[in-house]
């Protein structure tokens, strides 16, 4: 059976008990067991981070307005690629994880009416270039994806490892092999969200894929540590890192009464009237919570047109308008 170099170290381990530990919880006491209003938002927050980290413009709200059916005026593409993804998403449990004709029907949903080749492997060589345009790596020539694909798939469905290792060396080997011509980054998120919910089933609306969102330039550098490295353990240390931050989110963060809300939100534009701006760890420090409420938070803030985001060096910040 093929091999996928990684290492189980102190950090892995640690990162793994605490998201069984976390799991443990969810499985008692989350209102995702009960709130099927809560199943679709995350789902709906699943589908715009996983679409914005492509450069899909849509907001959030927009999305929302899009899988609602509404009319949206933004461009067309960007309009398909939200149903596409809803779609194949709502599919989920439909899904075998470890078939390589799964895998294909997927991303023939994913990227259909895009793309002359969906639903199948790509057939020209192609590389891999991260959100600033920075060639990564290049893809596994096209002559040997499609053994490379159903290799990994063996090894996922056969290899002893605890399954939560093993989806995030599949989400990178993946990624390594770019088995399409395009959508490689969203099949890959579905398919490691498909296997996560394998282990266990609420994992289907846990949005894995917004902490990703925020964390987007800490995705690229573990994959690119990896691929220097020739060794995915740095990928599975930040993929583990995100489920975990996306359990506590899930866990800790209770449905926010209007009042709460509007604290919080008072706190913001407080602490910007003696600042110039405001970031995304200012916030968690202020209101005590996770990077990816901060995040909601603030993006919240922006759509109502308090907040106005810009770059500020490698990260967002937001000031008042």
């Amino acid at each position: 059976m093929q091999k996928y170099p990684f290492t189980i170290n102190t950090t892995i381990l640690n990162l793994t008990a605490e998201i069984s530990e976390l799991v443990g919880k969810m499985n008692v006491n989350s209102k995702l067991n009960q709130s099927p209003q809560l199943r679709r938002a995350n789902r709906i927050k699943t589908i715009y981070s996983s679409l914005a980290i492509e450069q899909n413009t849509l907001t959030f709200e927009q999305v929302t307005a899009v899988i609602s059916g509404k009319r949206v005026l933004a461009p067309p593409k960007d309009i398909t690629e939200v149903q596409n993804a809803y779609d194949i998403y709502d599919r989920l449990e439909e899904l075998n994880p470890y078939s390589t004709d799964d895998l294909l029907k997927a991303h023939g949903i994913m990227v259909k009416g895009l793309r002359d080749d969906a639903g199948e492997f790509r057939n020209k060589p192609v590389g891999v270039v991260d959100s600033n345009g920075n060639v990564i790596h290049f893809g596994t020539l096209p002559q040997y994806v499609p053994q490379l694909v159903g290799e990994l798939l063996d090894w996922v469905k056969n290899e002893e490892t605890n399954l939560l290792i093993k989806s995030c060396v599949f989400h990178y080997e993946f990624e390594l092999i770019h088995p399409f011509s395009d959508g490689n980054g969203r099949v890959g998120r579905l398919w490691h969200t498909l296997l996560l919910s394998k282990w266990n089933p609420l994992f289907a609306w846990l949005p894995v894929e917004s902490i990703i969102h925020d964390r987007q330039s800490e995705y690229y550098q573990a994959i690119n540590k990896s691929n220097a490295d020739a060794d995915s353990t740095a990928f599975i240390e930040f993929m583990l890192s995100a489920i975990k931050e996306a359990l506590i989110e899930v866990n800790s963060v209770p449905a926010e009464s209007s009042k709460r809300k509007n604290d919080r939100e008072d706190v913001i534009i407080d602490y910007l009237k003696n600042n110039s701006d405001i970031s995304n760890s200012d916030v968690r420090e202020l209101l005590s919570v996770s990077s990816a409420t901060a995040n909601r938070i603030l993006k919240e803030l922006a759509d109502k047109g308090v907040l106005i985001r810009f770059r500020k060096g490698k990260t967002w910040a937001y000031r008042l308008r």
